[in-house]
């Protein structure tokens, strides 16, 4: 199969609430010189394939590398991890999933799908209107959006790569944290765990706990694995790092005991709050911590 490029550039980090989160999605394309300039640069031995929503019309893409060892054997099958905001946390998972196995195995190998906005579409308003339950200034389809996943990508990558559909992992941080959260408590059965990175617990008058609340009422095990994190300065304060808006780690702590309250057999729960990070700082360390904690290698169990 032909590899497909990726054109990244100036990969902008995720920004607090209180700037309406637009950094989340911001990503320049990397222009092309009419004089002779250098050439796109591409994510190395990454595919790029269309899978468009039947039900809205939508045009989304999705972003797969495969593991080192794919080609042999071939009957082997790999744990898949999908990740919301393609663009940004794609390139940054895939070569921290390299670096932490440069000097022997520390995490299990798997196959990284990036979860793209849609084409065309404003970055911004694309992730907004996806990955939020609540009609709330352009919020409000999410539940739309993970049933595009379910019906949709989540077949199209088992039926094309060795992946395990028992070990599906979705990483979502934001609001993509909070997409996270919501199929947690509505589907928690299309994946065996959650990295729900400084979900926006907040939106919607924090709306995501009254859905803890529902599921509570008619279930009596979650039977997930899950990692959270948020950053230290992710609560409110006078400090230049601290958001303005909302406190994200009380809001963590909080979505945290309420699960643990439930006393849920199957329910693995690992809520770190990362010293010295903001919601500008905190995704790669996070989406290192949660590699580590959710793929560790078979030496290392």
């Amino acid at each position: 199969m032909r590899v497909f490029g990726i054109v990244v550039a100036a990969l902008a980090v995720v920004t607090a609430p209180a700037c309406t989160e637009r950094a989340d999605s911001q990503s320049t394309a990397l222009a092309i010189s009419q004089r002779g300039g250098g050439a796109a640069y591409e994510v190395l031995g990454s595919q790029v394939w269309d899978v468009p929503d039947p039900i809205s019309g939508r045009r989304y893409q999705v972003f797969v590398h495969l593991p080192p060892s794919y080609a042999q054997p071939a009957d082997r099958r790999y744990p898949v991890m999908y990740v919301t905001d393609a663009d940004y946390a794609f390139p940054i998972i895939r070569q921290i999933g390299r670096r932490l196995n440069g000097e022997g195995p520390r995490v299990e190998e798997f196959i990284l799908v990036g979860l793209s906005y849609a084409v065309g579409d404003d970055p911004v308003a694309s992730r907004t209107r996806d990955y939020t339950a609540n009609r709330v200034n352009g919020g409000g389809g999410g539940l739309a959006y993970q049933a595009y996943l379910k019906t949709e990508v989540l077949p199209f990558i088992e039926d094309r790569f060795r992946a395990d559909p028992a070990r599906r992992i979705l990483l979502g941080h934001s609001y993509g944290g909070l997409l996270g959260a919501q199929v947690l408590l509505t589907e928690p059965e299309l994946f065996s765990a959650y990295v729900l990175g400084s979900p926006s617990l907040w939106h919607g008058q924090s709306a995501i706990f009254a859905t803890e609340a529902a599921y509570s009422e008619d279930h009596r095990d979650l039977s997930a694995q899950v990692y959270m994190y948020v950053g230290q300065f992710e609560s409110l304060g006078g400090g230049p790092r601290n958001n303005r808006n909302h406190d994200m780690v009380a809001d963590s702590r909080r979505f945290e005991e309420r699960l643990r309250s439930r006393n849920y057999p199957g329910l693995r729960i690992i809520n770190d709050v990362l010293q010295d990070e903001d919601h500008l700082s905190v995704a790669p360390r996070g989406f290192t911590e949660a590699l580590v904690a959710l793929l560790p290698a078979a030496e290392r169990r």
